[in-house]
């Protein structure tokens, strides 16, 4: 496996030289902090740790660390770099890239979003700039024929971003009450997007299709479900996208995903942890006072062990033998794309424009409900809803040696959950890979076909990722980008907070073993939160 690091390492500090029969040994035989998976979140816990005089292991399965966040050359014999899995961060606070003193640089995109539409035969679109001026106030007059809908837009965000404001401080602190949070945001906000599903507030406030749809594309990103599930899914994968750093603004790292885990696993190396690579746990055994922890390297023992993995598998490494029908169901289509150069567009959009933030495809609000019903009714939908990327705009860096107009996209697709590849998984990727490119063929000129790079053998560069395919690269179960669903960000009226792990929102039931990963409370995407709560609620613990 190739190692996945920038110019300030070329590989995690090791142990001794693993043997073919054995696998990867420890320096030593027990360390205060064993963590168990050596994706972000797990390198977060290990600098924290480290640099609090901590003596810690990180056991990772794979060749190299980052987990989802890496990137990698996706095309054989060709150079530019891919952000494979994750591919934007929001959520990751400020604050902790100061603590750790990370050499992490995020830029922000020229655009928010573009919806290219086709109405009655008539192409168009619905442009929001970052930040939003003239131009976005025109294309909603354009597309909607007034401005309320802009006036409703602005109103909306506005009272989200003061939701925004209020959480966001509180996301490097212990789990607050839900009761502390309401009472400092407007009742109304909190009714829409706390209280009711969101699809209500969205039919309300909003009635072009188009527009409804846009707003309502941040409540699905890898959650299967409907605007209308009572559930609230929805509305909790809606709120996550919206508060990082209070300003809910996602932005692309320089140098790729990869550059945030090379800078997270300096700073562990820089603390003293120890990174031992191609270490799969085989069992974590729990007792008074600490654990044991088993990879084919061998045995060490640790006061506390942090588990990166999901909380699923968690409990199969803990012997527990989880209920087969409690694992995790992804949801998403993950393409990536090299092109020869942008496709244009039937709007008329310059495609640098239209290619340099969120373009939205087949979003909108009727779209969406229907291809939730279909998939959930066991079929792939007929017009996939799903949404594209082109990093290379931003950052031309990871392009490397290429020709001139060049470019990656990358393709999220919603509403395609594990279940409907389950029995024919190669067949299904396939026909949801064609259903994507129609999806953006809809709206262009240059078909896809036309415009996407080839191989040294003549091969097209697309590169297709289903759950099943998450869930064998990356051993997340089913494929779930959040290790399972999110939930809200703060503690219940009734929840327990009596200990550390608690009040991290990191526990597990068992005093040695913390969550540090995507499955804690407050762990989802690229943030480091999982990893920062775990770390805390080690040192509160001793």
């Amino acid at each position: 496996m190739t190692m996945l690091y920038g110019p300030r390492m070329s590989s995690p500090t090791p142990g001794p030289t693993p043997d073919s029969t054995h696998g990867p040994a420890a320096r030593r035989p027990s360390y205060d902090v064993v963590v168990v998976g050596g994706g972000h979140n797990g390198l977060t816990a290990a600098a924290y740790l480290g640099r609090a005089g901590l003596s810690v292991l990180v056991l990772e399965r794979l060749g190299h660390v980052g987990g989802a966040a890496v990137s990698a050359p996706a095309f054989p014999g060709l150079p530019p770099r891919l952000s494979r899995y994750s591919y934007l961060v929001s959520l990751m606070p400020e604050q902790l890239v100061r603590d750790l003193d990370l050499d992490v640089r995020l830029a922000s995109r020229t655009v928010s979003s573009y919806t290219p539409v086709l109405r009655d035969g008539h192409a168009s679109g619905l442009l929001v700039e970052r930040p939003e001026g003239a131009a976005t106030r025109e294309s909603f007059r354009s597309l909607t024929g007034s401005d309320d809908e802009h006036d409703a837009w602005r109103a909306f965000y506005a009272e989200v971003s003061g939701l925004a404001e209020v959480v966001a401080p509180t996301l490097m602190a212990p789990l607050p009450r839900e009761h502390e949070l309401r009472d400092l945001v407007d009742a109304g906000v909190w009714h829409d997007v706390v209280a009711r599903p969101l699809g209500e507030a969205v039919e309300r406030r909003f009635t072009d299709d188009t527009v409804r749809g846009v707003v309502a594309t941040d409540a699905l990103i890898g959650t299967f479900a409907s605007l209308n599930d009572p559930s609230l899914i929805q509305n909790r994968c809606f709120l996550y996208h919206l508060i990082g750093n209070g300003t809910g603004e996602w932005r692309v790292p320089i140098g790729g995903m990869g550059a945030v885990t090379d800078a997270l696993a300096h700073a562990a190396v820089e603390a003293g942890a120890e990174l031992l690579t191609g270490a799969e746990v085989q069992r974590i055994t729990a007792h008074d006072g600490g654990a044991e922890v088993s990879w084919a390297g061998g045995t060490v023992t640790a006061r506390h062990v942090l588990s990166g993995v999901a909380p699923w598998l968690l409990q199969r490494l803990l012997d527990l033998d989880p209920d087969p029908d409690t694992k995790p169901v992804g949801s998403q289509l993950k393409v990536n794309f090299l092109l020869e150069r942008l496709p244009r567009l039937r709007s008329g959009i310059d495609p640098a424009v239209a290619f340099a933030g969120t373009l939205h495809l087949g979003e909108e609000y009727s779209r969406l409900e229907t291809a939730y019903a279909e998939a959930a009714g066991g079929t792939l939908p007929s017009r996939l809803p799903g949404e594209v990327y082109c990093h290379s705009l931003t950052d031309p860096s990871i392009l490397g040696d290429v020709p001139a107009g060049t470019h990656t996209l990358t393709y999220f697709g919603l509403h395609t959950p594990a279940d409907l590849f389950a029995a024919s998984p190669d067949e299904q990727r396939a026909a949801a890979l064609q259903r994507a490119i129609a999806s953006l063929d809809e709206h262009l000129v240059d078909p896809m076909a036309s415009v996407v790079a080839r191989g040294p053998g003549g091969e097209p560069c697309m590169e297709a990722k289903i759950p099943q395919d998450i869930e064998a690269d990356l051993a997340m179960p089913g494929g779930h980008i959040f290790h399972g669903d999110l939930e809200w960000p703060w503690a219940t009226e009734h929840a327990l907070l009596d200990s550390p792990d608690q009040q991290w929102g990191v526990q597990t039931g068992l005093p040695s073993v913390f969550l540090c990963g995507s499955g804690s409370r407050r762990g989802g995407a690229v943030s480091g939160l999982g990893g920062h709560h775990a770390a805390q609620a080690v040192l509160a613990s001793r």
